[in-house]
C-alpha cells in the first residue's frame, strides 16, 4: 500500500488531501497540531479501515518532529506533503512590519518543513514514490508580484519555494523530487469566502498533479492544475 503524510491534516485542504488519498485505498499519516477541533478528520479514520494513522505534531516543536520520526522509522512514505502553514499577522503593509509575527511566518511556513523533510528523508528515499512536497504560493513568486503588500507571507513562501529548489538538487542521487506546490485561492480559513476554488477541488487536482510528477519536476513551483507558475 503506498502512503502519504500530511501535516495541517485536520482542515481545509489538508484535510481533503487525506480524504482522497484514504479513497485510493493509501495509507495517510495524518497530522495535526492538535488533536482538539479533529472530529472530522477522526470520523474518516473510522471508516477508513485502517488506512488513516492520525499524529499530533505542532510543526514549529523540534521534540514533536523528533517523535514522529521516531514512532514512524520503519515505515516508507512515498509522499511527504508539507501543508501546513499560516497567513502571518494580520497587518503586513509596508510601515506595519511586526518582527515576531514574521519570524513565526517564517518558522511554520519555511523553517518547519525543512526540519520535517530532515527527520524523514529515510523513510521518503527508501519508497517508491520518493517525493517531497511543501505547500507554496504565487504569492511568493517574484515575477508574478504586482501588488506588494503582505511582506510577512509573501516571503515566507519565496523561501519555502528556494527550499524544494534547493532539496531537488541536494536530494537527486537519493531519486527524491521535489516540489512546490501553489493550490490555487481556494475557500479556507486562509483564503477566505470569497475564493473561486473549493478545497475538494484543490486537493483533486494537487493529487492528479503529485502522481504524475517526473524527475524533470524536481525543484519547480506547479499549481494544482498541473501549470508549471514562474519563480
Amino acid at each position: 500500500m503506498p502512503s502519504i503524510l500530511i501535516t495541517g491534516a485536520n482542515k481545509g485542504i489538508g484535510l481533503e488531501l487525506v480524504r482522497c488519498f484514504a479513497r485510493d485505498d493509501w495509507k495517510v499519516f495524518a497530522c495535526c497540531r492538535t488533536l482538539e477541533q479533529t472530529d472530522e478528520l477522526h470520523e474518516l479514520a473510522a471508516k477508513g479501515n485502517h488506512k488513516i494513522d492520525i499524529h499530533q505534531l505542532d510543526v514549529t516543536k523540534q521534540e514533536q518532529i523528533n517523535r514522529l520520526a521516531e514512532a514512524l522509522k520503519d515505515e516508507k512514505i512515498d509522499i511527504l506533503f508539507n501543508n501546513a502553514g499560516i497567513f502571518g499577522p494580520e497587518k503586513q503593509g509596508f510601515g506595519e512590519t511586526d518582527p515576531d509575527g514574521w519570524l513565526t511566518t517564517f518558522h511554520v511556513n519555511t523553517i518547519a518543513p525543512m526540519l520535517i523533510s530532515e527527520a524523514l528523508v529515510e523513510m521518503v528515499a527508501r519508497s517508491q514514490k520518493r517525493i517531497i512536497a511543501t505547500m507554496g504560493s504565487v504569492m511568493g513568486s517574484i515575477a508574478e508580484n504586482n501588488s506588494g503588500n503582505y511582506y510577512a507571507y509573501r516571503t515566507s513562501k519565496t523561501a519555502a519555494h528556494m527550499l524544494m529548489k534547493g532539496l531537488s538538487v541536494d536530494l537527486a542521487e537519493r531519486g527524491i523530487t521535489s516540489v512546490a506546490f501553489h493550490p490555487g485561492w481556494v475557500r479556507t480559513d486562509m483564503g477566505g469566502a470569497k475564493a473561486p476554488l473549493t478545497a475538494e477541488v484543490s486537493a483533486e487536482g494537487l493529487k492528479k498533479v503529485l502522481l504524475g510528477l517526473s524527475k524533470e519536476d524536481s525543484g519547480r513551483l506547479i499549481d494544482y492544475s498541473g501549470t508549471k507558475r514562474d519563480w
